[in-house]
């Protein structure tokens, strides 16, 4: 896995230590999904509103995935993905009894104890792959 950008750095340490550990898991599924799969190409890693995001700046094949932690929900961490996207809606659909989710926005992981990590990586995939999806019309 590459190295963490400073500035990304600073953003994790600023997470309490659990939920820290939590982001760091789902940022290695991220930088794990694109090296398996060559359409999605090297993943940028970022800040966007002060938070880690996850850009596939090379190839343009997905969706822009930001990492937080919900001050609502401050036993979750968060994956958001750009509400104006269908990702959500398409995750809830299929996961709709595994997950919360926050709107059009996130799908909300407890930050304690197991998740469905396939069903996690489907999501991630999903969002990495976005624009190499038809889209109906």
């Amino acid at each position: 896995m590459q190295p963490m950008p400073r500035n990304v750095e600073a953003a994790f340490d600023t997470f309490p230590p659990e939920v820290r550990h939590r982001l760091t898991e789902i940022r290695a599924l991220i930088f794990g999904i694109a090296h398996d799969d060559p359409r999605i190409g090297t993943v940028s890693e970022t800040l966007k509103w002060g938070e880690p995001a996850y850009l596939t700046q090379a190839t343009g094949s997905g969706s822009t995935i930001r990492l937080g932690w919900p001050r609502h929900s401050p036993d979750h961490a968060a994956v958001y993905f750009i509400c104006r996207t269908t990702l959500v809606d398409e995750f809830r659909e299929r996961f709709g009894n595994d997950f919360q989710f926050e709107g059009t926005r996130a799908v909300l992981l407890p930050i304690d104890g197991e998740v469905d990590r396939a069903a996690l990586e489907f999501m991630l995939s999903m969002a990495l792959t976005y624009h190499l999806r038809p889209r109906g019309g």
